[in-house]
């Protein structure tokens, strides 16, 4: 219990500290640290559910297990290490006059809240309270994304604000739903948006009340996902907040959402003894699959077109859950993994590039292997990672992906293969010419935190080669939870 307060409290009091100190040059340093030391407590948390198994604290409000543990020391590490990023980077917008000292508070006090949001909601057994950390994850990502005060970044942010908004409220309502079935069983006294009780009694769950309650949460949530058709907050998001902002985004809030989906089809799959919900899921991943593949080929922003690369993974991802079965969920949860690194590495290659070239404007970045090799080589290797080129994690998730849906579902592989090829040839046609093409730029004016880049790339390589036992057997264990 005593690590949980640890793991919640970290960014919560770093939320307040930064709010009364952000602004100060030194607060940057303090963001690594309160950073760090989510990620430590994230660590020992994880040791102890290795260990000891799933246990419940606070009453049974908080439920840790082997689907969320190490999703929450994911979030945690991708957290630091987005910190970590974000002190040259957001130094580099202060000489460029794009963010003041109240910015400055204002980005690192929501940074801490909004790593505090994710956490709570990965760790809280209350559906009620997912809604809630779902909602004040979406309250603090606007703030980031509007901190620069430019009329584009306020639109975007408006945009997300709304049609999340509007999202979050389906999800209100299928929560609401899920209430009611659940107290024709567990009587208005049963604690009956926990969701350990949920799951001891979704088979005598109403079926009709179910199917209901899953549409609306797949709605509300899936917009959270970045799913089509609710995807068109996502690119602007990412294009008009500051780089930072669009590594978490992509790399850790998305993941919530999809958690909770999870949580939530698990419950309706026992309650319906039908693959509804996977069926749903399999068809709104193809879809997203689909669609934000030929979206992608259309980009000249390079930060909208490795937006466009979430949607497409998240719908990857979402098609595999959907598809269920053992080899099909450790595929998804070991892709949500591998997304998660590769995808953060290349925004933090990416935010120091247009820095650089002080554009966004693909056609416009050329020769960053001249300019600096490390975030060259850095760019690119992200890029061959997140296509799925081998022996990096993705190809490995993907290979079981396609292969399942191969044997199981054969009428989606070819929507799969040709969506993948365009992609591939889609961002490696626009990629090679920022990376290789000819430039006369001049070195970056502070030395880039480019070490994160690689860290987080040569974590998704050694999961392409290689998954620590003690991964595959939560891997393992959670794909089996999650049934299908």
């Amino acid at each position: 219990m005593s690590t949980l307060f640890f793991v919640l409290g970290f960014p919560l009091l770093g939320g307040a500290v930064l709010a009364l100190i952000g602004h100060r040059s030194y607060a940057r340093d303090i963001n690594v640290v309160f950073s760090l030391g989510t990620f430590l407590a994230a660590c020992v948390l994880t040791a102890e559910i290795v260990a000891d198994g799933p246990i419940l604290v606070w009453h049974d409000q908080f439920f840790i297990d082997p689907l969320n543990v190490f999703l929450v020391t994911l979030t945690a590490f991708v957290g630091m290490t987005t910190a970590i990023f974000s002190r040259p980077y957001m130094r580099i917008e202060q000489d460029h006059g794009k963010m003041t000292p109240p910015r400055m508070r204002l980005y690192h006090s929501m940074y801490q809240l909004f790593s505090f949001t994710m956490l709570l909601g990965f760790t809280t057994n209350n559906l009620g309270i997912l809604w809630v950390a779902m909602e004040a994850a979406t309250l603090t990502t606007v703030l980031l994304v509007s901190v620069y005060r430019t009329a584009a970044s306020l639109e975007a942010a408006w945009k997300y604000f709304i049609l999340c908004g509007v999202g979050i409220a389906q999800a209100l309502f299928g929560t609401v739903l899920l209430y009611m079935a659940a107290e024709k069983v567990l009587g208005p006294e049963g604690a009956t948006l926990l969701w350990t009780n949920l799951d001891a009694i979704k088979d005598q769950l109403d079926p009709s009340i179910i199917t209901l309650a899953f549409a609306f949460l797949l709605i509300g949530y899936g917009t959270k996902v970045g799913m089509v058709p609710l995807h068109s907050w996502l690119p602007d998001a990412h294009a008009e907040g500051p780089t930072p902002v669009s590594a978490v985004l992509s790399g850790l809030l998305l993941n919530v959402a999809m958690y909770a989906l999870l949580r939530c089809k698990v419950l309706t799959d026992g309650a319906l003894m039908r693959p509804l919900a996977g069926q749903l899921m399999m068809g709104f991943g193809l879809l997203s699959v689909v669609v934000a593949t030929f979206f992608l080929s259309r980009q000249k922003d390079v930060k909208r077109m490795f937006s466009y690369s979430s949607i497409e993974h998240m719908g990857l991802i979402t098609f595999a859950f959907g598809m269920g079965g053992p080899v099909a969920n450790f595929a998804g949860l070991l892709h949500m993994t591998v997304h998660s690194l590769i995808k953060s590495a290349i925004f933090f290659a990416v935010g120091h590039a247009t820095q650089k070239a002080g554009t966004q404007i693909m056609s416009e970045i050329r020769g960053l292997i001249k300019v600096n090799p490390t975030i060259g080589w850095g760019l690119i290797l992200g890029v061959m990672a997140i296509l799925g080129m081998p022996p990096f994690g993705v190809f490995a998730s993907e290979f079981l992906i396609l292969t399942t849906a191969m044997r199981e579902q054969p009428w989606a592989a070819p929507f799969l293969f040709v969506s993948l090829g365009v992609a591939f040839a889609s961002m490696m046609i626009r990629v090679l010419p920022m990376v290789f093409g000819e430039t006369s730029l001049k070195a970056l004016p502070h030395p880039p935190a480019l070490v994160p880049v690689f860290v987080h790339l040569s974590l998704g390589l050694v999961l392409g080669l290689y998954i620590p036992p003690y991964l595959n057997t939560w891997y393992v264990q959670a794909a089996r939870m999650l049934g299908g």
